[in-house]
């Protein structure tokens, strides 16, 4: 049994506000879970991010808070934390007596979604995300499965399928041909299960495909050995879903920016055949030059 955790980066509205949206999986044997699961949890626990949710994109931001403290980075972890907390509890009081609710709003969210981070320095939250790729990296039993759609090329009056809805069923489709190239000469049957991120605008959409590929098949091919419709689970409560959106986040970084430390190490898990990247594909301009596109044509 694989299971294939499976999170997205980026918006599939056209345009949005990304360039690209990309839905990543990454696939473990079962057998090797526990200790993938046990290496990223011994890893939060050196960053004192025991129980927190690994949320890449919210971890790689600067906190302007930090800078407001003297010498932060110098300062023991339970004092950094109180020093940006009150900082934080300050602005939200001063936003809310300005009436400006949508302001306010956005930074009551922001400081939510970093809240479990603040005791980390910039250079030390890049260093822990670093850490976890290099470990992605060296997982030599994990398989990674992408569909990186360039919005701009992406034409939905063309298409019968919406961003999200092709992204998924390439992400199926090649993790099922996986399953079925190993599957080969073994006299046990290979299976694979879906867990996906707990989206609550796509899990009844991505569900009622998932029946549908069993029935039919993908444009790709036929489904034999992925069982059952997604699982759809809280990320904050499943390491390994968190370790999808690291890959989604690189990939998205690397095709829209250039940067190029996170992907160099998440790349190297792409499923490849006869050394042709065959695991992630970049839906894009056929004269792209970009590392997927060459490893896909090579």
């Amino acid at each position: 049994m694989y299971i294939c955790y499976i999170d997205e980066s980026g918006t599939p509205q056209i345009p949005g506000n990304t360039s690209h949206y990309i839905l990543a999986g990454i696939a473990i044997p079962i057998w090797h879970w526990k200790n993938c699961d046990k290496e990223i949890n011994t890893l939060k626990d050196q960053y004192s991010l025991s129980g927190a949710e690994i949320h890449t994109s919210w971890m790689q931001r600067r906190y302007l808070e930090q800078h407001q403290v003297p010498d932060f980075k110098d300062l023991p972890i339970p004092r950094r934390r109180a020093e940006v907390e009150k900082i934080r509890k300050t602005e939200l009081l001063r936003l809310q007596k300005t009436r400006n609710q949508k302001q306010y709003k956005q930074t009551r969210k922001n400081y939510r979604n970093t809240a479990n981070y603040v005791h980390l320095t910039h250079a030390e939250r890049k260093e822990f995300i670093f850490e976890i790729a290099k470990r992605i990296s060296n997982w030599g039993y994990a398989r990674l499965f992408a569909e990186c759609i360039d919005k701009i090329h992406f034409d939905p009056t063309r298409s019968s399928q919406t961003a999200d809805e092709q992204a998924f069923e390439q992400v199926i489709s090649r993790f099922e041909q996986y399953l079925q190239i190993i599957s080969t000469g073994t006299p046990t049957k290979p299976y694979g299960l879906i867990i996906h991120d707990n989206n609550e605008t796509v899990s009844k959409k991505h569900t009622a495909l998932m029946k549908q590929f069993q029935s039919v098949g993908t444009l790709w091919t036929s489904v034999e050995n992925i069982i059952e419709t997604p699982l759809f689970v809280d990320s904050q409560l499943t390491s390994m879903v968190q370790i999808a959106d690291l890959c989604s986040y690189a990939l998205r970084r690397y095709l829209e920016n250039d940067e190029k430390d996170l992907f160099s190490l998440v790349f190297n898990r792409a499923d490849r055949k006869d050394g042709a990247v065959v695991g992630i594909r970049h839906f894009t301009d056929r004269n792209c030059k970009c590392m997927i596109c060459q490893g896909h044509t090579a």
